[in-house]
């Protein structure tokens, strides 16, 4: 009998593990409604990466600032988004993303773009979620922060190292990769 309730209590312990990590997770929530964002609505394949592991603990973006990721980034967002927000985020039938405007403050924030991105906004932003994998929203919001040209102090992605490292956006003097890198997350 000992044994059965101490393999019992093996079981009931192990049973709770998934529960203490669902408690670790941030909660994601539509901009406008406020409602929980439905994870599973993403592509299988893009919401296992080291990546979204992280921003779901943390709602920091692992990818900003991460110049081996920043080719991938710029090619999803002149894909998905520039056709709305313009090629170097200046605004055309949506908003700019390259200034310290935010229609939605919360989107100063990673978790916030990511919440806006994935569940959807007002007029046109329709939902991302099912186009777009989490870890391609992740390199989006990479490349959007990327873009900024505002007051870095404005910067709320920004950690202080990168605050103090952080050169605005020239589009004048960019130049596309030519060559795909391999796009890695620096050990924390």
């Amino acid at each position: 009998m000992r044994k059965f309730v101490k393999f019992a209590v093996v079981v009931v312990a192990f049973a709770f593990i998934p529960m203490l990590a669902v408690a670790q997770q941030i909660t994601l929530v539509h901009t406008i409604t406020g409602m929980p964002l439905d994870l599973s609505l993403s592509p299988k394949e893009g919401r296992d990466t080291p990546a979204v592991k992280e921003f779901l603990k943390t709602g920091h973006d692992p990818y900003v600032g991460v110049e081996s990721c920043l080719h991938e980034a710029e090619e999803l967002f002149l894909t998905a988004c520039s056709g709305c927000h313009g090629h170097v985020a200046e605004g055309k039938l949506g908003p700019g993303l390259n200034d310290n405007y935010w229609t939605y403050p919360k989107n100063m924030t990673d978790k916030g773009l990511f919440e806006t991105i994935y569940g959807g906004a007002k007029s046109m932003m329709g939902p991302q979620a099912s186009a777009r994998t989490m870890d391609e929203i992740l390199l989006i919001i990479a490349w959007v922060r990327h873009l900024y040209k505002g007051p870095v102090d404005d910067a709320e992605w920004l950690s202080e190292d990168q605050k103090a490292h952080f050169v605005a956006f020239d589009p004048d003097n960019h130049q596309p990769e030519t060559e795909e890198v391999e796009c890695e997350i620096p050990a924390q």
